[in-house]
């Protein structure tokens, strides 16, 4: 079986190189591929995992079942909704000016890349799963809307069998006028399965909008870095809650781009970490000269359970124009002492009232979900990892327990 090291892809690129992909190819060699160096993976362990040795897998595309949901399996399609347009395609468009090397590494290693086309009004789920061992899986999914459209797109990941896998996956999202768009990721991590690497791009024409949820629990490491493209009165939010512990390292880079005038985004950011748990918040809006009229929010919150844990946040807005409103904070600490104080004065325990702060803290970002069903299982999802039961506990010896998703069997 071949073996993959990804540090070695540059000095290679001549062998994964297409007219498809030249573009991606140009923009990786003036990047280079990220180090403990690179800014956006300070706090992450990304030389490592380009470093490891992986098996190449082959993609063999399958006739695509019926069902109710997109299923992709290791980077292949397998189910899919009837009447939903969707398939595989060589033809791409790249963001030109992404500030992830590893966005334009995935368009490299994806010969294909999945396309969903959206006509209609749309409520679709994915489900992502991953089956090979000390693998390397690369994908993308490219989605497109038509005009004047309500589109919502909810993720969930399995990966028990994935042990010491790296998955490289994102998405290219591109909202034609007036669309309301909304992404949901739900994701729970287990040391000792896959590593994830998500690198998206989202640009919303003229008076698009998006919300962007992620939600990222469990005691493993993982990455999400998203660029955000703003043009003429569009509207972006991004809400994103993460709970880890153990020794892991996870969180969300990003850089909301505001390119035309009357654009408004908000980004709203919760961590809770225990143990020795590291969380990431490196997010930058840059509001460009085109930007007038721009209105930006942006605040991240942390708290700490435990000595050990560290969060590194960096809020930043670059702005080339007065003519805007603009702010951005963050702010790292233990629970309110106060607060615990009044509950335990009501006769409740401490490790309770210590629970129902943190559960509280948390719902503020799920329950901005409009969906109720979706709503539920991410409630269902931070419930079972942070009571310390469910998936992360029996997987090591069931393995077959996260068989579930969506709140329904498979």
């Amino acid at each position: 079986m071949k073996q993959i090291v990804l540090a070695n892809i540059l000095a290679n690129l001549s062998s994964v190189v297409s007219q498809e992909t030249a573009a991606a190819a140009s923009r990786l060699q003036l990047l280079g591929l990220p180090t403990k160096k690179t800014e956006q993976y300070r706090y992450f362990p990304i030389e490592k995992l380009l470093n490891a040795e992986y098996r190449a897998i082959a993609k063999k595309e399958s006739e695509i079942e019926e069902a109710d949901f997109v299923e992709i399996v290791d980077g292949v399609v397998v189910r899919a909704p009837k009447g939903l347009k969707i398939g595989y395609t060589k033809r791409r468009t790249i963001a030109e000016e992404h500030f992830d090397p590893l966005y334009y590494l995935g368009h490299l290693l994806s010969l294909e890349v999945i396309e969903i086309n959206f006509e209609n009004d749309s409520s679709i789920k994915i489900l992502h799963r991953y089956t090979q061992e000390n693998a390397l899986i690369a994908y993308r999914v490219v989605v497109q809307t038509a005009p004047n459209i309500k589109v919502t797109l909810s993720e969930s990941f399995i990966g028990c069998d994935a042990k010491e896998s790296l998955v490289l996956y994102g998405c290219d999202i591109r909202l034609q006028r007036d669309t309301r768009f909304t992404f949901i990721k739900d994701e729970t991590l287990v040391e000792g399965i896959y590593t994830p690497v998500h690198s998206h791009y989202i640009e919303l024409a003229e008076q698009s909008s998006a919300d962007f949820f992620s939600f990222d629990f469990g005691n493993a490491d993982g990455l999400q870095l998203i660029q955000a493209k703003l043009m003429h009165s569009s509207d972006f939010r991004a809400h994103h809650l993460l709970y880890t512990k153990g020794e892991s390292k996870r969180g969300t880079v990003s850089q909301i781009v505001h390119a035309a005038k009357d654009a408004q985004s908000s980004q709203k950011a919760k961590t809770i970490l225990g143990e020795s748990g590291r969380g990431i918040f490196d997010a930058l809006i840059k509001i460009k000269a085109e930007g007038s009229g721009t209105k930006a929010y942006q605040n991240s919150q942390a708290v700490l359970l435990n000595d050990g844990a560290y969060m590194a946040s960096k809020p930043q807005l670059e702005i080339y124009i007065d003519d805007v409103e603009a702010s951005h904070g963050s702010t790292i600490g233990e629970l309110d002492a106060q607060q615990l104080f009044y509950l335990r004065s009501r006769g409740i325990m401490l490790e309770e009232a210590r629970k129902m702060l943190i559960l509280a803290f948390a719902n503020e970002i799920i329950d901005a979900i409009e969906d109720e069903k979706t709503r539920e299982n991410v409630h269902l999802s931070f419930e079972k990892v942070y009571y310390g039961h469910g998936q992360l506990e029996c997987i090591a010896t069931c393995h077959h327990c996260c068989e579930t998703v969506f709140g329904e069997e498979l």
